[in-house]
């Protein structure tokens, strides 16, 4: 409970009229001013009781795209023995609240409510919790509670459609779709070969064996996986915000379509984050929280590629850097990327060598499967 402005404003108004009706010697004055104490302490005491309650929340769904639209539900159920005359509440998005005004609720019945949540920023967005507000008659006193937990909403960066990146070896020696994980494992027969002291008995090749007499064993190697790998900048100097929102964009436009392609991907920043994943559509869904959260948070003065990284050896499979018009490369050259994608140009073309200038996400996307559909 707390008293609010106006609260505060009549106990001090009535607390200034008792002390001139003392020192004047006014019964109006004092009469007054324990009129206007008695109407706050009326106010406490109401704010105090305040109505049962309880909370049930749902958010669909929890993970969109930038711009497109989420529903919350707000289900507020009377748990109280007695119906409660309705109040005024407010549900917390983020860093701001939306107000509703629960209707009166007979012991039992409960009230569903819908709202549509801001989706204009990505990011990891929460949802409540529900703070009940009961004020006074006056408004001299406010008694507000928390009901309720939170949800939350990961709004992901918006997505352009790219074909996946075409490099890297099968990961499959047969033709059609493919599982991930696969259902009886991704190890490939080798060879078979004698038994040594230390294989595994179950790969044991009894055929062989009675064919040879000696004990025969299969020997099994993992095949090469497909892999994508993104080095982003991440640096403040090399994009502005609103360029580096495109070149999110870029980023998990290029993860989504690789990933769902059955390609093993990796993200790398400027900052020095460093996410690998498998393939599908989990793998998918990790990297755009990744890149949901992803800021322009590296270091003054940093390389394009982490320093960690600096030594190491080129990974595997497609690596594309998307960066800034003018940024320097760095180590990040030395790598050799497929392809380097500069976003923030207003001399937008794919030029030779693998680099694409374009001046936004969807200028980048064009770009690309034009190249690919040359590769």
């Amino acid at each position: 409970m707390r008293l609010t402005r106006r609260g505060v404003i009549v106990l001090a108004f009535a607390a200034g009229s008792y002390a001139l009706g003392e020192l004047a010697g006014y019964t109006f004055f004092r009469a007054f001013a324990g009129i206007a104490a008695g109407a706050v302490l009326i106010a406490v005491v109401t704010t105090r009781f305040r109505p049962q309650v309880e909370i049930g929340r749902t958010v669909q769904p929890d993970r969109v795209e930038r711009g497109k639209p989420a529903l919350a539900s707000l289900v507020v159920r009377n748990t109280g023995s007695r119906r409660h005359g309705g109040f005024a509440a407010g549900d917390g998005i983020g860093n701001e609240t939306h107000r509703l005004r629960v209707r009166p609720l007979a012991p039992g019945a409960e009230a569903t409510y819908h709202y549509e949540l801001p989706t204009t920023t990505r990011g990891k967005l929460r949802v409540g919790p529900l703070v009940v507000h009961r004020p006074d008659l006056f408004d001299l006193a406010r008694g507000d509670r928390t009901v309720g937990d939170s949800a939350w909403l990961w709004v992901h960066p918006r997505r352009h459609a790219v074909r996946a990146a075409q490099a890297g070896h099968p990961r499959h020696h047969h033709e059609g779709p493919i599982t991930d994980p696969p259902l009886r494992g991704s190890a490939d027969l080798r060879a078979v070969r004698e038994y040594v002291i230390g294989d595994e008995v179950r790969h044991l090749h009894w055929k062989a064996t009675a064919r040879t007499g000696r004990l025969m064993v299969r020997e099994y190697a993992d095949p090469a996986q497909p892999r994508f790998t993104t080095v982003l900048d991440t640096r403040p100097a090399s994009m502005t915000p609103a360029v580096f929102e495109e070149a999110v964009e870029v980023a998990a436009s290029l993860f989504y379509a690789s990933a769902s392609a059955g390609q093993h991907c990796r993200l790398i920043t400027s900052a020095g984050a460093d996410t690998l994943t498998d393939s599908g559509v989990r793998a998918a869904r990790t990297l755009l929280d990744e890149l949901a959260l992803v800021t322009q948070d590296a270091t003054a003065g940093a390389p394009l590629l982490p320093s960690a990284l600096a030594a190491a050896e080129r990974p595997g499979g497609v690596l594309v850097v998307i960066t800034g018009p003018d940024a320097d490369l760095g180590h990040a050259a030395r790598w050799r990327p497929d392809t380097v994608v500069r976003l923030g140009d207003l001399r937008p073309s794919a030029g030779s060598g693998g680099v694409i200038v374009a001046v936004d996400a969807a200028g980048a996307a064009a770009q690309w499967n034009s190249l690919a559909g040359k590769a």
